[in-house]
């Protein structure tokens, strides 16, 4: 901006007053001051009104780059999603293949019988000799 020191002011005054008169001089100052304080206060509105429009386009550009991020995560979102999506479709697939071999498969020709009584609940054959029988109680326990 415009330097001006106390030995400009005061000769600008002296030239004032030499062109204006003792009689002019006041109504000249005050006329000043207004035009300033006019002058200083546009200036102000000027300068506040491109600061909000700038913060606003800070704040366009902020949210153009989170719009750009959360479509990127959507895009990466969608892509797994089909990823899963295709796996649980080769996992029916494969499951349902399992299920219609097994269901092909012969069934086996003699199955064997199932134990029955005790030897069902310890899981040992009947006729194991390492078993004792259910009335005895072993010595010891008793």
């Amino acid at each position: 901006m415009i330097e001006i020191s106390f030995g400009k002011l005061l000769l600008l005054a002296v030239i004032a007053l030499i062109v204006l008169g003792p009689e002019k001089l006041p109504v000249a100052a005050r006329t000043a001051g207004t035009l300033l304080r006019r002058l200083r206060s546009g200036w102000d509105s000027v300068r506040a009104e491109v600061e909000r429009e700038l913060q606003v386009e800070e704040i366009r550009r902020a949210a153009r780059e989170a719009a750009a991020q959360a479509e990127a995560a959507q895009a990466r979102l969608d892509e797994v999603q089909a990823k899963v999506d295709e796996a649980a479709r080769q996992a029916g697939k494969v499951a349902s293949a399992d299920v219609s071999t097994l269901a092909d498969a012969p069934a086996p020709a003699s199955a064997p019988a199932a134990p029955d009584g005790p030897a069902l609940m310890t899981g040992k054959p009947k006729d194991d000799p390492s078993t004792p029988p259910q009335d005895e109680v072993p010595r010891g326990q008793g």
